[in-house]
């Protein structure tokens, strides 16, 4: 039954070079990830409570600490061909640990699956009406899960589409709306809402992706080098926040609003709707496919059964669009900055294990020449715990500095300070039940 229920991808095992992809065809579905409608509404955010050059100067801030995380993890991922949350086993944080992170993981993109889910039901409700906001929230999780239960080719192709149609109508949009004020009155204007700090805008930059930059192994497993990794990570994460969070920011000035749906609508009217679908529709899909990843891998190592990909996707499809029926919108704000400082010490730590400790580099070496994952895991390590947690109570009670630059910088010192005083061992070790080579 499993088996037709979508793909599984790879869930498991190593993505063999045989089933990799072009740089260019990772690299659009990066891209999609960063312009989507999510950085447009981020950018509104922005706008709302900064000015243009303060909101400037947190986009880049916030790009730097997600390009760093992004290509550090990524190049493991590229290396290894193995998704975050398996990788976790031998990056720090042994099966335990590794399962902790997937459901975090599932939990947290199930939210955003959530929040894209609903302001794309607002829109559709506008334009095409006859449904409730919450049956269109419903109908367009459904359409989503069945792109991501066909895995990676068909979100590839997804991106090829979806992609382009969302730059041209928010192009369209800039252009219409801007065309009716002085640019040079929106740059100098004040914010229209609310002030933001420089440092509460960067957290919110930072946390807006940072999920997504601590998973790009999800991605750049299918990558074929490191230099591909490289590429795509400052060509989606630059142009996407500059762009499209620029964009944000100035009509968010314009129409002194920090609503999306307000702004497109009042900029092209019903072709606004289109906005948000096709900026809503390439970013979920990743969301899902993330979430479905650490689901499989929470499933396997604390229930010891293996939960089909397609299965897993299926299920929390149908809990996101239930999420969004639900309306948590609201709590954008709130969420992001709570991303902002939970999850930056995953980065830190599996970096600080796989290029500085290497207490399992050796593992993965030997098993990567086989093709194959490591034969067996730690448990459990215990000085892994004890610094994710005092990392993101650093990242949340500190107040010098950036959260989210606080808690990464914290989590990747104090491990390695743990490797060299021979703190990090793992308790137990249990064999990896998918420990052969992949298979096409």
């Amino acid at each position: 039954m499993a088996s037709s229920v979508g793909v599984d991808d790879y869930a498991l095992t190593r993505v063999p070079m045989r089933a990799r992809y072009s740089w260019w065809s990772v690299a659009i579905q990066r891209f999609g990830q960063v312009s989507a409608l999510s950085q447009f509404l981020l950018g509104a955010t922005l706008g709302f409570g900064m000015g243009f050059w303060q909101a400037l100067g947190a986009l880049t801030l916030g790009a730097v600490v997600l390009e760093i995380v992004a290509i550090f993890v990524g190049v493991i991922g590229v290396r290894e061909g193995l998704s975050t949350s398996m990788l976790a086993r031998w990056t720090g944080f042994g099966r335990g640990g590794s399962a902790l992170i997937g459901l975090a993981i599932g939990i947290s993109l199930v939210g955003w699956f959530g929040i894209q889910s609903a302001v794309s039901a607002r829109g559709l409700s506008a334009l095409v009406g006859g449904l409730p906001e919450w049956t269109w929230a419903l109908l367009f999780g459904l359409v989503v899960t069945a792109i991501v239960l066909r895995g990676f080719h068909s979100m590839a192709w997804t991106a090829y589409l979806t992609v382009p149609a969302f730059l041209i109508l928010v192009g369209w949009s800039i252009v219409t709306e801007l065309s009716r004020h002085d640019l040079g009155a929106l740059v100098s204007s004040a914010p229209p809402g609310p002030q933001l700090t420089l440092l509460e805008g960067t957290t919110l930059v930072a946390g807006g992706f940072i999920v997504g930059a601590v998973i790009t192994p999800d991605m750049t497993r299918f990558n074929r080098s490191v230099g591909d990794v490289v590429k795509q990570t400052l060509l989606g994460i630059t142009l996407g926040e500059y762009v499209i969070g620029l964009a944000g920011v100035l009509l968010a000035h314009a129409v002194r609003s920090a609503d999306i749906t307000t702004i497109v609508t009042s900029s092209v009217g019903w072709v606004g709707i289109l906005v948000v679908v096709a900026g809503t529709l390439k970013i979920n899909d990743w969301n899902l496919y993330s979430s479905g990843l650490g689901l499989v891998n929470f499933v396997g190592t604390v229930f010891g059964k293996r939960l089909h990909r397609g299965v897993a996707t299926a299920l929390l499809g149908i809990v996101g669009s239930v999420l969004a029926a639900a309306g948590i919108l609201g709590k954008f704000t709130e969420f992001l900055t709570t991303l902002g400082v939970a999850f930056p010490p995953i980065a830190g730590i599996m970096v600080a294990e796989y290029f500085v400790v290497r207490r399992w580099r050796g593992q993965l070496d030997t098993a990567r020449a086989a093709g194959a994952v490591p034969e067996d895991a730690p448990n459990w390590v215990p000085a892994t715990l004890v610094i994710w947690v005092a990392a993101a109570l650093v990242g949340e009670f500190v107040e010098v500095g950036l959260a989210s630059i606080n808690s990464l910088v914290v989590a990747f010192v104090l491990y390695v300070v743990a490797g060299k005083l021979g703190l990090v061992r793992g308790t137990g070790a249990s064999r990896t039940a998918d420990a052969l080579p992949a298979k096409a």
